[in-house]
């Protein structure tokens, strides 16, 4: 028998040339030659039976080969995609490349990876090898949403373990009334789904586990346009890497929390730097603002201070609201809704002892001192306060608390002093007006000035507080207080008598929580004017009592007719100018006779028509004059008091004409004649 080597060499052994052409690697092909080429030159059958068992064992040495082959690029590519999860943050490019490799190492058509949501149903993240995107109909890409349950996802997510089908389209078991376990479990049908998988063609399917822990998280899938059995490597294969993708997935999601971990820790340094930052402008401003009042800064001063820290504008108010310092602007406060809300929040901040949010952007904090009520402080912030602003604003609101205690104190260490010159002051007969000057203005008194003087006495005979707060009130308004039949009596910078009785009444009454009876005189331009305004405050106090209007505030002016009695100076031309001024300048004006019509309307009884009679004019003449006498003096001035009060003032005027017709004024000498 003539038999060729793997050259083509005839002569050689042909178990020889199986083992050369094993040797080469050769292809089957040459095996099945080398066969044909035995048969065909007549090798004996012993011989041809030995060199096909041969060819059937190189054949299979050459499967081992390429079973072993096949297992090395899957191990390979296994490392790399470890190894790439060493070195690739992303989750995308992670999915992405484990879909690739599982397309290229099990010779898929299409290999994508699906996700578990949150609420039980899963979602398509990664897709490759995919058709190009149609016109119509629902896609295999990513953001597909698949049911809970459905499909071979669904057998995955019950089990936990690799499911594949050879033939998904054919196989009944995923059909709508199909069965995974004989009856046991029905699978969920999703018609999206369903249909993008009909739109690719998809026929073997396999699908593998993304498992972390006990918990699948995901599938992935690998999946053929053909019918195709998938062998038991090729599933282990799918599985680790799905195993590796479920690492990809855990990697990145822990990569997501440390980030979203470091995100707020620096959010919290951030912010812990604000507020250490903020804290130390308010320790600063605090400070600066206590040197102020260390060293002797007035209330305006504190408050310019608070406003530039708080950038704001600042009000401060004295317990009966009304104004000590104001820097900026407080808008409203000129407005009755305005000015009630803060004083609903004053009471509310008091109560609470904190700053409360009055109206928007405006914010009131009490001023206190243990219990004592010594104010408020008013803040406007245009772009509202922080809690380390409200800090502040508690700090600057004790702050002017302690320059208010400072003052006090200052003013009952210079109580003696201050009450001693006002002593002198009022004293009968009053001490040298030059020497009395000069203390006054050591004390920061200037007596050249207008002032008022106001007797106050508590009816409550709680007079230890009124005493010291009426030191504090002095000293705060530059004058002088004294202590003296068991009245204070305050000298006052002031033209408005009336004005500065009201303010007193109504900042101590509150603080003795009793009523205080307030009688003021003046205003006097020297010191000696001091003594004529305390007797007449005292006779206007009196005259309160004696007329039951205890626990009022007066002046001697409020007093109309009977405080020109009381007055030492008889003012008749003021007492006539305030009750018939208008009228008197009114016929001077105008050559009228309204002041004739008054005496002949009060003459007749208040009857128009009679006083018509006595001018020898029209009833509807004397009604119009009597309506122009209204507009002059104000619509109540036919009420009981102030007619008392015009027609004292007809009378007093009438004598003043009659008299300064009745005064003879001398005339001059006439020069001696010529020759006498």
């Amino acid at each position: 028998m003539t038999t060729h080597g793997a050259d083509g060499a005839g002569g050689a052994d042909p178990l020889l040339t199986v083992l050369e052409l094993l040797a080469r690697q050769a292809p089957s092909v040459r095996f099945d030659a080398l066969l044909d080429e035995a048969r065909r030159d007549g090798l004996g059958p012993e011989e041809l039976g030995r060199l096909e068992r041969a060819v059937v064992l190189a054949g299979q040495v050459h499967a081992e080969r390429a079973h072993d082959a096949r297992r090395e690029a899957g191990l390979e590519a296994l490392a790399d995609t470890a190894r790439d999860l060493t070195l690739s943050y992303d989750l995308d490019g992670l999915l992405h490349v484990i879909t690739r490799r599982a397309r290229r190492l099990l010779g898929l058509d299409l290999a994508y990876v699906t996700l578990r949501g949150p609420h039980g149903s899963c979602y398509v993240h990664t897709t490759e090898g995919t058709r190009p995107g149609r016109a119509e109909g629902p896609r295999l890409a990513p953001g597909l949403r698949v049911a809970e349950g459905y499909g071979l996802g669904g057998a995955v997510q019950l089990h936990g373990v690799p499911v594949w089908t050879p033939d998904y389209l054919a196989d009944e078991r995923f059909a709508p009334s199909g069965s995974l376990d004989a009856g046991v479990h029905a699978p969920a049908f999703d018609e999206a789904a369903e249909a993008a998988l009909r739109a690719e063609g998809l026929h073997a399917i396999v699908a593998a586990p993304l498992r972390s822990g006990d918990t699948v998280i995901g599938t992935l899938f690998g999946a053929d346009r053909r019918v195709r059995h998938h062998t038991s490597e090729e599933i282990g294969l799918l599985a680790a890497l799905a195993d590796l993708a479920a690492l990809a997935v855990e990697k990145a999601g822990l990569l997501d929390r440390t980030r979203a971990e470091v995100s707020e820790l620096e959010r919290d340094s951030a912010r812990v730097r604000t507020r250490l930052t903020r804290m130390r402008h308010v320790s600063e401003a605090h400070g600066r603002i206590m040197n102020l009042v260390l060293a002797g800064g007035d209330l305006r001063s504190v408050a310019k201070a608070a406003a530039d820290a708080l950038d704001a504008s600042v009000l401060i108010r004295d317990p009966g609201g009304r104004s000590l310092a104001l820097v900026g602007e407080v808008p409203g406060l000129d407005e009755e809704a305005a000015e009630e809300a803060v004083e609903k929040a004053s009471l509310d901040a008091h109560a609470r002892r904190r700053p409360v949010l009055a109206a928007d952007d405006t914010w009131v904090a009490p001023v206190i001192a243990g219990s004592e009520d010594l104010g408020g402080l008013v803040v406007h912030a245009a772009g509202g306060l922080t809690g380390e602003d409200e800090r502040l604003l508690e700090l600057a609101a004790q702050s002017v608390a302690f320059l208010l205690l400072m003052r006090r104190s200052t003013a009952v260490a210079e109580g003696p002093v201050r009450d001693e010159l006002l002593d002198d002051l009022i004293a009968d007969p009053p001490h040298a007006p030059q020497q009395i000057a000069q203390r006054a203005g050591r004390l920061g008194v200037d007596l050249r000035r207008p002032h008022v003087l106001v007797l106050a006495r508590p009816e409550g005979g709680e007079q230890g507080r009124a005493v010291v707060w009426a030191s504090s009130y002095a000293y705060r308004l530059s004058g002088l207080k004294t202590v003296q039949g068991g009245c204070i009596v305050l000298l006052l910078p002031g033209d408005d008598a009336s004005a500065a009785a009201r303010a007193v009444a109504a900042e101590l009454s509150p603080l003795l929580g009793h009523p205080v009876s307030v009688a003021s005189a003046g205003p006097g331009w020297s010191p000696d004017a001091v003594g004529r305004m305390h007797r007449e405050a005292w006779r206007c106090l009196d005259a309160m009592s004696a007329l039951g209007g205890t626990g009022s505030a007066a002046s001697v002016r409020d007093l109309g007719f009977l405080g020109l009695l009381l007055s030492d100076d008889n003012d008749v031309d003021g007492f006539v100018e305030s009750a018939i001024g208008p009228v008197l300048d009114y016929d001077a004006e105008r050559f009228t006779d309204l002041t004739h019509t008054l005496e002949a309307y009060f003459a007749s009884g208040g009857s128009p028509t009679n006083a018509a009679e006595a001018l020898h004019v029209h009833p509807n003449t004397v009604s119009r004059r009597l309506e122009r006498i209204g507009d002059l003096l104000g619509p109540e001035w036919q009420k009981p008091g102030q007619v008392l009060e015009v027609q004292l003032a007809l009378r007093l005027q009438r004598t003043r004409e009659a008299l300064a017709r009745g005064r003879v004024t001398p005339e001059p000498p006439r020069p001696p004649e010529r020759g006498a």
